[in-house]
């Protein structure tokens, strides 16, 4: 078996080590006489899983007593609406706009407060300046009354990343992040967030999970037609457990927390992060043929995006990668180009490897 170097955006790679580790338990966990997916969620064995990735989720980002995590499904999309649903209580909102999946959050928000009533309003966008960096604290406009400011501290798409969380908590307000793709990739302080929520799979696990970490003075602000599926508080209260969770999704998750411990947490993570992204970048801006457009102080160290020189020799880049195993470079197709996501999991012999295939490219086609 020839595994490639998998720079996808999402589903992402795993850790090796986790994917041998659920190879080998696929058909019993731990002496239970089955697998993970055939448990019952309810049963002691179940739950010992769960309660354990709980922990360590908890030990990794030193989760204060106060905010409770949530295993959800829905991935982080259904977060747009679920979030004004239990957050707005009929006040108003504030939205940081700086990519891609902030511009569809704010827009699903205006929608849900159409529907239950409230306001969303546009706390800055950098839009007009093509979504190339995040917004300075300074440009953050916001009035101190509002229920909640909602970011995304890494644009996947653009490859736009938040680097001073402080700056964003000293409004006053509640902070809600989208953290999808560079949870776990560093070190942060929670209590400069009311709520946190990502999907899985970027740093964690299989699509189908998202993680949400809310503080609990945010709970019980629900609108009062809210599903029960969909309200916090309830599954708070449940465990996560009103209905069947996605019990192998948590299963993953729990070997990745458990693997990143083992690597050293999140300041070794952090450090092997800026690595390879330094690396990538440093490579990008000494080459002529390879361009990066974002600036320098908001470049993502998840997601990199790069142009070539000349846009038609992108399906060859393309073609004479996948025949180098380095798969997955195809920028989103609303922005075009290339980009190397670079999660976690992407060690940095597969960013080297992708650097000397650059290197060997523009040498044939400059």
């Amino acid at each position: 078996m020839s595994r490639v170097f998998n720079f996808s955006a999402g589903p992402a790679a795993l850790p090796e080590s986790v994917l041998r580790q659920a190879a080998d338990e696929m058909l019993e966990w731990n002496g239970a006489g089955c697998g993970v997916m055939e448990m019952s969620h309810r049963g002691a064995a179940f739950t010992s899983i769960v309660e354990a990735a709980e922990q360590d989720l908890r030990d990794l980002l030193a989760v204060p007593k106060d905010y409770r995590v949530l295993f959800l499904q829905g991935g982080a999309t259904q977060q747009f609406a679920q979030i004004p649903m239990n957050l707005l209580d009929g006040g108003k909102a504030s939205y940081v706009v700086t990519g891609a999946w902030s511009r569809k959050a704010v827009k699903e928000a205006e929608r849900m407060a159409s529907a239950i009533g409230g306001r969303i309003e546009l706390a800055v966008s950098t839009e007009a300046h093509g979504f190339r960096r995040f917004a300075a604290a300074d440009e953050i406009s916001l009035r101190g009354d509002e229920a909640y400011l909602h970011v995304c501290t890494n644009e996947t798409i653009h490859g736009i990343e938040c680097f001073d969380f402080p700056a964003l908590a000293a409004h006053g307000v509640p902070v809600v992040a989208d953290m999808s793709s560079h949870i776990l990739s560093r070190p942060f302080d929670l209590r400069d967030f009311g709520l946190i929520y990502a999907g899985a799979q970027k740093n964690i696990g299989p699509s189908g999970l998202t993680v949400v970490i809310v503080r609990e003075s945010l709970l019980g602000r629900a609108w009062a037609g809210i599903p029960q599926m969909l309200d916090y508080k309830v599954m708070a209260d449940n465990g996560s457990m009103l209905n069947t969770p996605p019990t192998y999704g948590i299963y993953i998750a729990g070997l990745v927390f458990r693997w990143l411990k083992e690597q050293g947490g999140l300041a070794a993570m952090e450090a092997r992060n800026k690595a390879k992204a330094s690396a990538l970048y440093d490579f990008i801006d000494g080459n002529d043929f390879y361009r990066n457009e974002i600036d320098p102080a908001s470049r993502s160290r998840m997601n990199v995006p790069f142009r070539l020189r000349e846009d038609s020799l992108d399906k060859a880049f393309l073609a004479d990668a996948e025949a180098a195993g380095l798969a997955q470079l195809k920028g989103h197709k609303s922005v075009g180009g290339m980009r190397a996501s670079i999660y976690n999991a992407m060690p940095l012999e597969g960013v080297q490897a992708l650097m000397q295939y650059m290197d060997d490219f523009a040498r044939r086609h400059g």
